[in-house]
């Protein structure tokens, strides 16, 4: 009973389980929120099984369907008929990993916009999935609030008029909010920026990304603070970053030495340093040139860590630099490399998987580059168990031996199996009862319907 009530919660993920086994999962949610949150991550969502999470008592359950990016949006939209309370559930909705949840329908948006409580007017218009047609008409909306999420969300979108009634808004809030769209063109913006912002978190993004006029550079650099932010910024201007050059600050050095106009034997006369585990944000010059290929190809070939790693998320990077930047001693360079870059080698990908520390390797078996043909040949006997996990992976795994990789003594291999289509269904039974796997076992898209419901059955699962 143990092992089948441990096992049935991965019903809740299997792809090929009908609604009526998803349903009788659910009515066994004790309140814990696990089978729920895992019904509410499947890639697709029965509506009858969607339409008893939007109708069920509890309220937890309920947010998980309007956390669903696989629940239909008009069925997430429904909850706004339900408990008042449910309302901020819909305006939060899903926010996936990397990628936007579909949005609700218009009549939804308009209900939530109008809704009486302001936190749900707030966070509707800062959903990630709320579409540009929707916010855009908020430009000149009476609530300051609508006219911010515009300046912040929509500016590109919104006609030149409107740009500037929100440059000249009544609201000190908005008015900053539509100069930082344009400071990066407008000296004299940034200028009324760094006055408004003195004591604003903000500040350091303007002082980095807005436009200096020569009068103000000479005013930041005599007041002496916020210099590394200052020599960041490509509109600084040249000569006076070049009198940073040797700061006894080392984060003011290192944001000199990476300035877009220094040749390479100018930023090799700087002291910089940059240790493996700094953490550096893409340079913005870099970013900015993102397709053009000489800058790209120089920076891929620069002495210069920093260059270096901004270059390596350019998705334009030329094949040529991607394999260079595939061996750069620097870690960090390989692991931005083989997340962004669409052509990252697959022997890197698999290097950084099996060697790397960083919590982000475990996420490259997920990159279309990660190699798949020959790992079962590579890696079956290998000593390690994550090396003996990826023979699963190779489109020639016998059914012998995802069987034989079933019965491995370390609990990751044996689940990699679980979940394996490969694995002969009576093999996939049995580890239904394994304590350490039988939940993998039981999201097996192979795993028949019958056994399915004899599990829920064994786990006491109410019949429908």
């Amino acid at each position: 009973m143990a092992a089948a009530h441990h096992a049935v919660d991965g019903l809740a993920s299997n792809p090929a389980a009908p609604a009526d086994v998803l349903l009788r999962v659910l009515a066994l949610d004790d309140g814990n929120d696990w089978i729920a949150r895992r019904l509410s991550w499947r890639a697709s969502l029965p509506d009858s099984v969607a339409e008893a999470m939007l109708h069920h008592p509890r309220r937890r359950v309920r947010a998980l369907l309007a956390e669903s990016a696989a629940a239909d949006p008009a069925l997430r939209a429904r909850l706004l008929d339900g408990p008042a309370t449910d309302a901020i559930l819909v305006a939060v909705g899903p926010t996936p990993y990397r990628t936007q949840a579909p949005p609700l329908p218009d009549r939804a948006y308009e209900r939530l916009l109008n809704h009486e409580r302001g936190i749900v007017r707030y966070e509707t218009v800062e959903s990630a999935s709320v579409p540009a047609h929707v916010l855009v008409p908020l430009a000149g909306h009476e609530d300051p609030l609508f006219r911010l999420a515009a300046c912040r969300r929509v500016w590109s979108e919104l006609s030149d008029d409107v740009r500037a009634a929100l440059l000249a808004d009544a609201d000190p809030a908005v008015r900053t909010a539509a100069s930082l769209q344009v400071m990066h063109e407008d000296e004299e913006r940034t200028t009324e920026l760094v006055e408004a912002l003195a004591e604003d978190w903000r500040l350091d993004g303007v002082l980095e990304h807005g436009r200096l006029g020569r009068a103000l550079a000479e005013r930041l650099l005599t007041e002496g603070t916020r210099l590394a932010q200052l020599a960041r910024n490509p509109t600084f201007p040249a000569d006076l970053a070049a009198g940073l050059a040797a700061h006894e600050d080392p984060a003011v050095r290192l944001a000199v030495s990476a300035r877009p106009e220094l040749s390479e034997e100018e930023r090799a006369a700087i002291d910089w340093a940059v240790g493996p585990e700094d953490r550096l944000d893409t340079l913005q010059w870099v970013w900015d040139a993102r397709e053009d290929a000489d800058v790209l190809r120089r920076c891929a070939t620069s002495a210069h860590t920093w260059l270096r790693r901004s270059v390596a998320v350019c998705p334009a990077l030329p094949r040529d630099r991607v394999e260079l930047l595939a061996g750069d001693a620097d870690f960090a360079v390989r692991l931005l490399l083989a997340e962004y870059h669409p052509l990252a080698p697959p022997e890197l990908l698999l290097d950084l998987y099996l060697n790397g520390s960083h919590r982000a390797v475990g996420m490259l078996t997920t990159r279309p580059g990660f190699p798949a043909e020959g790992l079962a040949a590579r890696f079956a006997d290998a000593p390690e168990p994550k090396a003996r996990a990826l023979a699963l992976r190779d489109p020639g795994a016998t059914p012998a031996l995802v069987e034989r990789l079933s019965r491995d003594p370390a609990a990751g291999v044996r689940e990699a199996a679980a979940r394996d289509r490969r694995l002969p269904v009576a093999r996939l039974v049995e580890l239904l009862e394994d304590p350490d796997v039988g939940s993998a076992a039981a999201c097996n898209r192979a795993l028949p319907v019958s056994e399915m419901r004899a599990l829920l059955d064994r786990a006491g699962a109410p019949r429908l």
